[in-house]
């Protein structure tokens, strides 16, 4: 009899219980209930929507509302094993392991889904180390805790993050200072015009922008927080909070000497350089693309469940328009492809603005809609080029 064949099968491991962990999970259990599953995650390993933590306080969610499913019950409902609050330490393609806090494990597949790090900018002042980020529940846990009974709140970014943290805020009675380098908020997705109709509907909800300026220092003086900015200018808050962007964690795949440009590089199967390990979320870079956004974790996650399991198949992007959860002015983003040649049309309408480009011949190659023009989000999608076909 063959020694080898009542060994167990190697599991497929993965290592984040992010979005895109468990997304690629359930893609799985679609196609085979039985595949063993390792999930392996910092965190305790619970299911949270992560877009909700800069939703929260407009829809009145505490810390505990924002958990919709404990580790426990994730673990029965997909029939997998969660390593919760373990910490991957190395991989090693050659033995197929990785090294935990917890351990060695073998694997058969594994998949990086790591996710990315908040940036941290390089200030000055004696209360740095009190600036906040959110990047999962346990830091919004601190910021929520840090901001209880405060009444003031300085967002470093204008970017997606920091306008759907301001809007939330101000509805939560916060006084909110919005900081910026660029002279707009969300200049990678909206047009001027566009993003001036949404700054103005968000000052007159309340927030005030400091654009064009950054910040040089950020001291504490008495029970305040004082920002100097380089234009002079000083803000009194009583919390900051970081939002300027994401930077894929590439250290476990560098130091196993996996491919890394701007984040984790893997082909339309989604499988990097090295033989059976895969990466997904935003740690992963496909053509060059690096999308932190839920809707492209869904469709790769759809072709990446197939690939772990022998199947044939290969990544697509479609349009995928972005969302951005401002109440105050509802917007919906998706930009033209970087280097696209055509010209923005503007169309001002009741209650919103419709913003439109399109190439020379009028191909519609993105668009901006805010407000009421947002009901045109599906008609539009359609005309719009794919992504990656």
């Amino acid at each position: 009899m063959d020694q080898n064949s009542s060994q167990p099968q190697p599991a497929i491991i993965i290592i984040g219980s992010g979005l895109a962990g468990y997304t690629v999970i359930r893609e799985i259990r679609k196609l085979d209930k039985l595949a063993p599953i390792t999930l392996v995650t910092r965190e305790p390993g619970y299911f949270y929507s992560k877009p909700m933590l800069s939703t929260a306080f407009a829809n009145k969610k505490s810390i505990e509302q924002l958990i919709s499913n404990p580790s426990d019950s994730m673990a029965a409902q997909l029939d997998i094993t969660i390593l919760g609050e373990t910490t991957v330490q190395a991989i090693d393609p050659l033995l197929q392991i990785i090294s935990t806090s917890n351990g060695v494990l073998p694997y058969g597949k594994l998949v990086m889904a790591m996710g990315a790090d908040q940036i941290r900018l390089p200030l000055e002042g004696s209360a740095v180390a009190e600036i906040l980020t959110v990047n999962d529940l346990e830091d919004y846990a601190k910021f929520r805790q840090a901001i209880a009974g405060k009444k003031r709140v300085a967002i470093l970014g204008a970017g997606l993050i920091g306008c759907e943290f301001a809007n939330d805020l101000v509805l939560g009675s916060y006084e909110v200072d919005v900081i910026d380098l660029a002279p707009q908020a969300l200049g990678r997705l909206l047009p001027e015009t566009a993003a001036l109709l949404l700054q103005s509907k968000l000052s007159d909800a309340g927030v005030r922008w400091h654009f064009e300026t950054t910040v040089q220092s950020i001291d504490r003086s008495g029970g305040e927080l004082k920002i100097t900015l380089t234009n002079g200018n000083v803000i009194a808050t009583d919390a900051v909070l970081s939002a300027v962007g994401l930077r894929p964690r590439l250290d476990l795949a560098k130091a196993a000497g996996i491919a890394t440009g701007l984040g984790i590089q893997v082909n339309r199967q989604l499988e990097t350089s090295s033989k059976n390990i895969y990466s997904i979320g935003d740690c992963a870079e496909v053509d060059g693309l690096v999308l932190p956004y839920v809707m492209p974790i869904m469709q790769a996650a759809r072709a990446l469940a197939p690939s772990l399991l022998g199947q044939e198949a290969t990544l697509t992007y479609p349009a995928m328009p972005v969302m951005v959860k401002t109440p105050a002015l509802p917007t919906i983003a998706s930009p033209p492809a970087k280097n696209s040649q055509g010209n923005w049309k503007i169309n001002q309408i009741e209650g919103g603005l419709d913003a439109r480009f399109e190439s020379a011949d009028g191909k519609l190659l993105g668009f901006v809609l805010l407000g009421a023009a947002t009901a045109q989000r599906g008609a539009l999608t359609k005309e719009l080029p794919a992504i990656l076909q």
